[in-house]
């Protein structure tokens, strides 16, 4: 179980990003993490990630807090797709995906690339092991990132706007292939696409302003999201814009 307890974290200009989180996601399954721009989603995935360190409060992996895990243990525990994917350009997609277990956990290159071909086999995109990132579809590279994180084995996956450079089909197929993966590990999905949101995930927070609006139920969060937008355009229609 991931628990965030009372998290604060404001960046150096003082934007307060994440103001009192707490939320709890336990192993199974897929859940999003909703709000719309500037509420505080993707702080809170550097937060889980540990590559930004909260001014106070407490985020722990199955009891262990998340700052007392050396490298290899934290990435065994949680990996992170961002949102720009972060596919090395000057290595095919092979290379990229051999790349962390051969240096993270000292995996043999050879059976790493092994393990590699079988990820990109068993998630439909065998045939692009030679291939360079910049020839691959958007679609292509979210499968590429996602096998490259499972590699590693982590507990929790971490996705950033995974369906942000995709088309409305594409998504779709995507959120169809990633349920096929729940076995594989828990998902932790930061969006702001709500259909999406409902195609892959059973459960949800939604954050407003930095803080947790609500919790639980993936339907609860969609529909305060969607209320949030009809009080908007409410104002925007009193004001005259």
């Amino acid at each position: 179980m991931i628990r965030v307890e009372n998290v604060h974290f404001t960046y150096p200009g003082g934007t307060k990003a994440l103001d009192n989180v707490s939320m709890t996601v336990e192993p199974g399954g897929i859940r999003a993490i909703l709000g719309r721009s500037g509420s505080g989603k993707t702080t809170l995935l550097m937060c889980l990630s540990r590559f930004l360190e909260p001014q106070s409060g407490s985020i722990s992996i199955d009891g262990r807090g998340l700052v007392s895990l050396d490298e290899v243990e934290l990435r065994q525990s949680v990996g992170t797709v961002f949102q720009n994917l972060h596919l090395f350009p000057h290595l095919t997609v092979l290379e990229n995906l051999t790349l962390a277990p051969v240096r993270v956990l000292e995996v043999p290159e050879n059976k790493a690339k092994e393990q590699a071909r079988d990820a990109l086999e068993r998630f439909g995109i065998g045939g692009l092991a030679d291939a360079y990132p910049a020839s691959i579809s958007g679609g292509q590279a979210q499968r590429a990132a996602i096998a490259r994180g499972l590699l590693l084995e982590p507990r929790y996956l971490l996705l950033d706007e995974p369906t942000s450079a995709l088309d409305v089909q594409t998504s779709r197929e995507f959120a169809q292939w990633l349920r096929t993966l729940r076995e594989a590990t828990t998902f932790i999905i930061v969006t702001h696409d709500i259909a999406f949101a409902r195609d892959v995930a059973s459960s949800g927070v939604l954050l407003k302003d930095g803080r947790v609006a609500t919790e639980g139920a993936l339907e609860t969060a969609v529909l305060e999201l969607e209320g949030e937008g009809a009080e908007d355009r409410e104002g925007d229609r009193a004001g005259g814009g």
